[in-house]
């Protein structure tokens, strides 16, 4: 079951990667644009986590003689969720060092100006302005980072897993052909 996970998690974190690699080639430099859209980063975690379906099923099928049970391919997919979820730290650490890690430095500054921009004023806006600086300086811890960064898809990974393991436990559904 390891090398299953093993060889989705890295096909997951390869598309990851990819995706992430021609965002910084064809993506603009400040930040906006169909590459760094929240939207757009999830549709890419959506599609490169895809991989846990098809690695239960696979793995059902081939390894198990069409039957799996729901905790097994649970484990299954949270294992390639592991996977995948260290290749994205990788990959988004990778970006950032390419950038000169200006990511939260730029966010921090946009939620700034959208904030004075907004007509607040006083104690209020000093106290939103003090959390974002904050914010910026905890980003600065390399542990605190990867934390934030995995939690951002981990749990993408565990709801596709749970999808997956519940409705792949039904032999009938995409029986192995043959």
């Amino acid at each position: 079951m390891f090398r299953t996970a093993l060889i989705y998690g890295s096909i997951s974190g390869v598309v990851i990667i990819g995706i992430i690699l021609i965002g910084l080639r064809f993506g603009d430099a400040h930040g906006s644009g169909v590459f760094s859209s929240e939207w757009f980063g999830y549709l890419v975690m959506i599609v490169s986590l895809s991989t846990i379906f098809i690695a239960i099923r696979d793995y059902r099928n081939k390894k198990l003689g069409g039957v799996i049970k729901f905790l097994p391919a649970l484990g299954l997919g949270l294992m390639i969720a592991l996977i995948a979820g260290v290749a994205y730290v990788a990959a988004w650490e990778i970006y950032l060092y390419a950038t000169h890690y200006a990511f939260m430095d730029n966010y921090v500054a946009a939620l700034s100006e959208r904030l004075r921009a907004s007509g607040e004023t006083g104690p209020v806006l000093q106290q939103q302005l003090a959390e974002l600086e904050q914010m910026r300086v905890d980003y600065q811890n390399p542990l605190y980072r990867f934390g934030m960064t995995f939690i951002e898809i981990f749990p993408v990974g565990v709801l596709i897993a749970l999808i997956s393991a519940a409705l792949l436990r039904n032999p009938r559904l995409l029986p192995a052909r043959g």
